[in-house]
């Protein structure tokens, strides 16, 4: 006799799939109206407040840290660009 098999995936469908969705939507949106204006509790920007972060001996310094790093490197980058496409 012939054994059946089915196509079972790793994710779940229906119902709690959609719920995934629409919580990583929620986080996204959430995140994405996230700003560095100064914070009425401590007058810090964002960037402040990761920099003493980054700083600090808590757990996930150093990638807060890195992170910093890397916006600061492709931030230069950037100027880099826009200044050789300025000269020409």
């Amino acid at each position: 006799m012939a054994r059946v098999v089915r196509n079972e995936s790793a994710w779940p469908r229906g119902r709690v799939s959609w719920r995934r969705g629409a919580s990583g939507l929620v986080l996204i949106l959430v995140a994405g109206c996230a700003s560095s204006t100064p914070k009425t509790s401590t007058g810090r920007t964002e960037r402040q407040t990761d920099s003493v972060i980054g700083q600090s001996q808590v757990p996930g310094a150093p990638a807060v840290q890195k992170a910093l790093d890397a916006s600061d490197s492709a931030r230069a980058r950037v100027a880099r660009e826009d200044s050789i496409a300025a000269s020409q």
